[in-house]
């Protein structure tokens, strides 16, 4: 791996806790091995910290590499571009969360400007989306993905949660005004709500009409009613109730 060596870099532990020093494994040891796959050679080859050699894998270095220790202070170190070696070394750690790893990652402003205005842009584009929505497809969104009593709740409540949303999940609420399935997503959820549907026994669902209350499926464990009773309205065997309770609620 060719690393930019024309620039510091800046390392920071993942913790939410910093300990004043932490040491970065530099070499392998009898209790882990240090490995960098190698797809060129298609290897795994063993990387080891050295400052006075010109490369990080141990299979190249020679006898008089001298050892020194990886030292965060306050949860990070800065590598100077001057010490190349050590900033490979770094990018080619297993530990490095590029590489899958857990422990630190390189600290990049540019990368983290970058995210603050596409969340920024995120949210402009979510408030934006929301304020034009119509009471009922704001209703619709609450049922499903606020899990709101909306028809306990007034014009502007409906609408103050719907902005909160946006504001704060501005990623979820963009998906859910696109969500091709809110539609028979709210009618699931509304048949539950009016009782035009029960949930017995734990598992079972059935019809709760005047003239109908034979159990309509089981839901399996694990599952959300809902979800099961949602794709079972999309199914041929619903569809005919699906038109029903799309009747019943648009004269609601």
């Amino acid at each position: 791996m060719k690393t930019n060596q024309n620039k510091d870099k800046v390392y920071v532990l993942k913790q939410d806790k910093t300990p004043v020093s932490f040491f970065i494994q530099s070499r392998s040891n009898k209790r882990r091995q240090l490995l960098h796959f190698d797809e060129e050679k298609g290897i795994n080859r063993a990387l080891r910290y050295s400052k006075n050699q010109k490369s990080v894998f141990e299979d190249e270095q020679d006898g008089t590499a001298i050892l020194e220790p990886i030292v965060m202070e306050d949860g990070k170190i800065t590598v100077i571009k001057t010490n190349p070696i050590l900033q490979e070394f770094m990018d080619m750690h297993p530990d490095n969360i590029a590489n899958g790893g857990t422990l630190f990652y390189e600290f990049d402003p540019q990368k983290v400007a970058e995210d603050r205005v596409r969340n920024l842009n995120l949210e402009v584009d979510a408030l934006i989306a929301a304020r034009s929505l119509d009471l009922d497809k704001m209703k619709s969104i609450a049922r499903v993905h606020l899990e709101s009593n909306v028809d306990k709740m007034t014009a502007a409540e409906i609408k103050h949660d719907i902005l909160l949303f946006a504001r704060n999940y501005p990623e979820d609420f963009l998906y859910a005004i696109e969500d091709p399935d809110i539609d028979v997503n709210d009618i699931s959820s509304r048949a539950f709500d009016e009782a035009y549907v029960t949930f017995r026994a734990g598992k079972d669902i059935h019809y709760n009409l005047k003239n109908n209350k034979k159990k309509i499926l089981t839901v399996p464990f694990g599952e959300k009613k809902e979800d099961v009773f949602m794709s079972w309205l999309k199914s041929d065997d619903g569809i005919e109730f699906y038109q029903y309770l799309e009747d019943q609620f648009m004269n609601n």
